[in-house]
């Protein structure tokens, strides 16, 4: 779908929801075509602002600050995007390369536990999945976050508070992680339509109504 088909479907959407009073919070999810569309050209440039690979939090947080202006039926340009991504990595690109090690040492852990060279392999590879999965969803968690505060610490510390506050939200974001993995590894070009929605899913779990401790 063309930008300007998009936009046009957006405000499409925009004008339904003010004449209805449905959708007033996110407007541009009352098209949805136009959001299927959007969630898979935000994958396209999430895919490609992480080829540099310790950019891929930047990229996500990125392509989550997009797909949130979309929905807000805001301008949303690649323009806007490349700004957001640099922004982004200025300040991110130590967590870049963080994620990459990290995930870089379980990836590593799981291929041993699994050749059975190790006692207690089907344990440690347990763990090492589970811990994989937890650090993805933490990246993705705070990704979406990012834009609210344009400060990784901050946004980091929104996921933990609303990760403590919401065990639910958690649960649908691991299953969105597991999922796009599953899809990527049996099929790598899905890998694009995969991270645009993961960063959908993280987006809208990051807004989900939650009732905060006191």
């Amino acid at each position: 779908m063309t930008p300007s088909r998009r936009d046009a479907a957006a405000e499409r959407g925009r004008l339904a929801a003010v004449r209805d009073g449905s959708a007033v919070r996110w407007p541009g999810a009352t098209a949805k075509f136009a959001l299927f569309g959007e969630v898979l050209w935000v994958g396209v440039l999430c895919c490609v602002a992480a080829l540099g690979v310790i950019t891929i939090p930047a990229s996500l947080a990125a392509g989550s600050a997009h797909l949130h202006r979309f929905l807000r039926a805001e301008d949303s340009t690649v323009r806007q995007f490349v700004s957001d991504f640099g922004a982004a990595l200025r300040r991110g690109w130590p967590a870049g390369i963080g994620v990459v090690v990290a995930a870089s040492l379980l990836l590593l852990d799981i291929v041993v536990a699994t050749s059975g060279l190790l006692p207690g392999g089907q344990l440690v590879l347990g763990a090492g999945v589970l811990l994989l999965v937890g650090l993805l969803c933490g990246l993705a968690g705070t990704t979406a976050r990012w834009h609210t505060t344009r400060s990784w610490q901050a946004a980091a510390l929104l996921w933990v508070r609303d990760a403590r506050d919401d065990p639910a939200g958690i649960l649908w974001l691991a299953a969105a992680v597991v999922l796009t993995a599953v899809v990527a590894w049996q099929l790598p070009p899905l890998i694009i339509p995969g991270v645009g929605c993961l960063v959908f899913a993280a987006l809208a779990t990051s807004v989900r109504e939650r009732r905060r401790r006191t």
